[in-house]
């Protein structure tokens, strides 16, 4: 694994703040896009345990997801793909430190929390969720056309690092 790829992702995923999330559940694919916030090299986010793409992460932890801009210029296309399994957070701690990582990087959702009635019960039912990749590409066009870095990732490489 290389530390300078790992960094130049990590980075990158500092940046930026919209996931393209994709499932596949007995209706084929599905993609979602979701705010995120990173710990180490993985990705939380909250959203609605009912949505399609948290009830087929359910039932399939598989799932791929893309963090890119919109570029109009092939040579400065850069973003990073990701595979790896996605979970519902189901420990206590683990789900309050990943409401407060959230909240600390999108301050609405603090405030959505201590909204109006209809707001707060829909923000208390929702579920915290943690994806675990196995494997990161850092596509950079920049270096090349198609030029890509691989992390492949395994066990909880993905916290210990950052």
């Amino acid at each position: 694994m290389s530390a300078e790829t790992a960094t130049r992702i990590a980075a990158f995923l500092d940046a930026h703040h919209v996931v393209s999330l994709a499932t596949c559940g007995p209706d084929g694919p599905h993609a979602a896009t979701v705010f995120y916030v990173r710990d180490g090299l993985a990705l939380l986010w909250v959203s609605d345990p009912n949505s399609r793409h948290s009830a087929e992460l359910a039932a399939n932890a598989r799932v791929a997801a893309t963090v890119a801009p919109d570029y109009f210029e092939f040579d400065d296309i850069f973003g990073v793909q990701i595979s790896g399994l996605a979970h519902a957070i189901a420990d206590a701690s683990e789900r309050a430190n990943a409401e407060l990582m959230l909240q600390a990087r999108y301050p609405s959702l603090k405030r959505t929390s201590e909204g109006s009635p209809a707001l707060l019960e829909a923000y208390e039912r929702a579920e915290f969720y943690r994806l675990e990749p196995t494997r990161l590409v850092l596509i950079d066009n920049s270096r090349g056309f198609g030029h890509k870095d691989t992390l492949e990732l395994g066990g909880n490489a993905t916290k210990a690092m950052f």
